[in-house]
């Protein structure tokens, strides 16, 4: 996978998968970009953005080189609760984040996008807006709303040089899962849930979302690609 020289703004880039998306991009010689509301707290060259993603002012991310190569939006939440538990605000923040925050972004960098004649962004689902899975519908239904978004970007942009795929993983253990491995008995139990006999690790996702940024996946568009276990697809006997 190719990325020298390449310039990449992963929204979300602080910790977790996205952590692991710009040490990964790093490595490969990349320009990135890191936008979040709080600075990396990690070893790296990238450039930090302050961005609040709920808010309406990206005016910040007017400083991006005329030219954008990649965009990873991969913010993200993890809202679990009974049906009749969940709040109305509870949907609304989650779609707010997930669905319209990558919307404000893509808009703001169409530019540089376009420019780069040649460019790709990557989007993040979740096993859960394929396979039914209790208490998880307000998160969900937002990520179903990021499929649906990310197909029509990608035959919107088509004819721009502009690539969009959706990474669709399963439980990955990162910050904002913490609560979800926080003992060796959910550990084990998130093991066994998976065909493969384990959860995922960021570098797991990391690896198939740097492909989509490089020119290796350059015929690949409009694609929910589900990194799971197995669990999306498979039934162990």
């Amino acid at each position: 996978m190719h990325h020298q020289d390449k310039n990449i703004l992963v929204v979300g880039g602080t910790s977790g998968i996205g952590k692991a998306i710009v040490e990964g991009l790093e490595a490969g010689q990349a320009n990135v970009w890191i936008a979040s509301r709080h600075a990396p707290e990690f070893s790296t060259k990238a450039k930090h953005l302050l961005l609040d993603v709920l808010s309406d002012d990206l005016s910040v991310l007017s400083s991006l080189p005329d030219q954008l190569h990649g965009l990873v939006y991969c913010p993200g939440t993890i809202t679990l609760k009974p049906l009749q538990a969940l709040k109305a605000s509870d949907f609304q923040r989650d779609f707010d984040l997930n669905v319209l925050g990558a919307v404000k972004v893509v808009q703001a960098c169409l530019k540089p996008l376009r420019n780069a004649k040649g460019a790709s962004i990557v989007l993040y689902s979740t096993v859960a807006a394929t396979v039914g899975l209790s208490y998880h519908a307000s998160i969900a239904a937002a990520k179903g709303a990021v499929e649906g978004l990310g197909k029509s970007i990608a035959a919107e942009l088509a004819s721009k040089h502009i690539r969009c795929n959706v990474v669709a993983p399963s439980l990955t253990d990162t910050p904002l899962a913490g609560q979800l491995l926080a003992t060796e008995e959910k550990k084990e139990a998130s093991d066994k849930r998976h065909p493969l006999g384990r959860y995922g690790q960021p570098v797991d996702i990391a690896n198939l979302s740097l492909y989509l940024l490089s020119d290796d996946s350059s015929w690949m568009t409009g694609q929910v690609l589900n990194i799971d276990g197995g669990l999306s697809s498979l039934k162990p006997l």
